[in-house]
């Protein structure tokens, strides 16, 4: 598929509510007036950025992961975003991909947010994820990943860096700036989905999520700051053809994570 369509949800969400959070988006899912392929949601999009992991995580088969696949099966689009997913005993910041009932992919934040605390409640993954979705190659994370460069590189070739997140406004400069970077550092599309209003800790969240193209180019342009829904088509050829003449993966340092 040469043309991928991506949509981005940028909302207020309502404090360790996940009932109210996952029936607000699904109005704002189906006001949808066009197709698409993906849509992504925000870090913890259905309690917000919490800690209150004891009683509000659910099992990875829970009722969120059933209403994802509800909404992809209704919009024909994989859906993304992270939740608090408790397994074997340990607390998870596990973004999950859906696509219906069938193909599940699920990535755990490697970069807990220790300045929060995060660190001390949810167990850090160590796995990075990259996996096919209609001939293209993405590579999903979430939030403080961003600040990791190493952790991102493009060592797999992949098209389309994703993140998740609960930036907040006092910090939104590097937001922008990390975001724009990761795209040209590893000649991707890079998009960054945040959340808008004020959470239960009284952090402010500003939004400015975005997509940008392998030469740092974005190109969304909505009110950036306030709730929106917005669709962009990635042109899978430009990609390739940013690539074939800068060519600058092929001068990418060689190196194994361990």
């Amino acid at each position: 598929m040469d043309t991928l369509k991506v949509t981005l949800i940028q909302a207020d969400l309502y404090w360790e509510d996940p009932l109210k959070n996952r029936a607000m988006f699904a109005e704002k899912i189906e006001s949808f007036e066009n197709s698409t392929d993906i849509i992504l949601l925000p870090e913890m999009f259905t309690t917000g950025f919490s800690m209150n992991a004891l009683n509000l995580a659910e099992p990875m088969n829970g009722p969120t992961l059933q209403w994802m696949q509800d909404q992809s099966i209704k919009t024909g689009a994989a859906i993304v975003g992270s939740l608090i997913v408790k397994e074997n005993g340990e607390f998870y910041n596990r973004l999950l991909w859906v696509e219906g009932l069938g193909t599940l992919h699920y990535y755990d934040k490697k970069h807990t947010f220790t300045l929060a605390g995060e660190d001390k409640v949810y167990t850090a993954g160590n796995q990075k994820v990259v996996f096919d979705y209609k001939g293209w190659k993405i590579c999903p994370l979430i939030c403080y990943d961003l600040r990791f460069p190493v952790w991102s590189r493009n060592t797999e070739n992949y098209d389309l860096l994703l993140y998740c997140a609960n930036w907040p406004a006092k910090r939104i400069a590097a937001w922008d700036t990390l975001l724009k970077a990761r795209a040209i550092e590893n000649m991707s599309f890079c998009i960054g989905v945040n959340r808008v209003g004020e959470d239960g800790n009284g952090h402010n969240y500003i939004g400015h999520s975005a997509v940008y193209d392998a030469l740092g180019v974005q190109m969304s342009n909505a009110d950036w700051e306030h709730p929106f829904i917005q669709t962009i088509a990635l042109d899978k050829k430009q990609l390739e053809e940013h690539r074939s003449h800068l060519q600058f993966l092929n001068d990418r340092d060689e190196f194994t994570l361990t």
